[in-house]
C-alpha cells in the first residue's frame, strides 16, 4: 500500500461519509486487496476519516430529510451496505419523531387526494402501497390513512 492510495482514500472519505463496503469496493479500484485493503481500513478508522456511526447518522438524516423515506427502508439500505445493527440504531435516532410523523401525514394526505375518483378502498390501499414502498411502518401508515379518509367523508 502506497501512500499515495491511503492519500486517495482518505480524500475519498473526507469529501463525504463512507461505510467500510464502499471502502473496501474504492479499495480494489486502487488494487488493494486482503490484507493491505483491511490495513488501509484500519489506518482511516484511526485517523478518523471512516466512522461507521457517523455515516449511519448522516445517511439516515439525509435520505429522511432529502428523499422522505421512512425508517424501514432506511434501516434496509443501510443493511445492505453491511452497516451493524447498532449503527444502524443509531443513525434512526437522526429521525425527529414529530418530523417523521409530520412527513408521513403530508405525504399520505398528498397521496390520498392524488386518488380522488378512486372507490375508497381502492384510496386507502394505493395510499398504504405508496406508504409502505417509502419505507413507513404499516401501523403508522393505516393510522394518518384512517384520520385522512374520516376527515374527507
Amino acid at each position: 500500500m502506497s501512500s499515495s492510495d491511503i492519500e486517495k482514500l482518505r480524500h475519498y472519505c473526507a469529501y463525504q461519509e463512507r461505510c467500510h463496503s464502499e471502502v473496501k469496493e474504492k479499495c480494489r479500484d486502487l488494487g488493494l486487496y486482503g490484507d493491505a485493503a483491511d490495513e488501509a481500513i484500519a489506518q482511516l478508522v484511526q485517523d478518523n476519516f471512516l466512522n461507521e456511526e457517523r455515516f449511519a447518522r448522516a445517511y439516515a438524516g439525509g435520505k429522511f430529510r432529502m428523499r422522505q423515506w421512512g425508517r424501514k427502508k432506511i434501516s434496509l439500505m443501510l443493511k445492505q451496505k453491511q452497516v451493524s445493527d447498532y449503527c444502524i440504531r443509531k443513525g434512526l435516532t437522526e429521525i425527529d419523531p414529530e418530523e417523521y410523523d409530520k412527513v408521513l401525514r403530508h405525504l399520505a394526505e398528498r397521496k390520498y387526494a392524488s386518488l380522488k375518483g378512486e372507490q375508497p378502498m381502492k384510496r386507502t390501499w394505493k395510499t398504504l402501497q405508496y406508504l409502505l414502498q417509502r419505507g413507513f411502518e404499516q401501523d403508522l401508515s393505516r393510522e394518518a390513512i384512517e384520520e385522512i379518509s374520516k376527515k374527507a367523508e
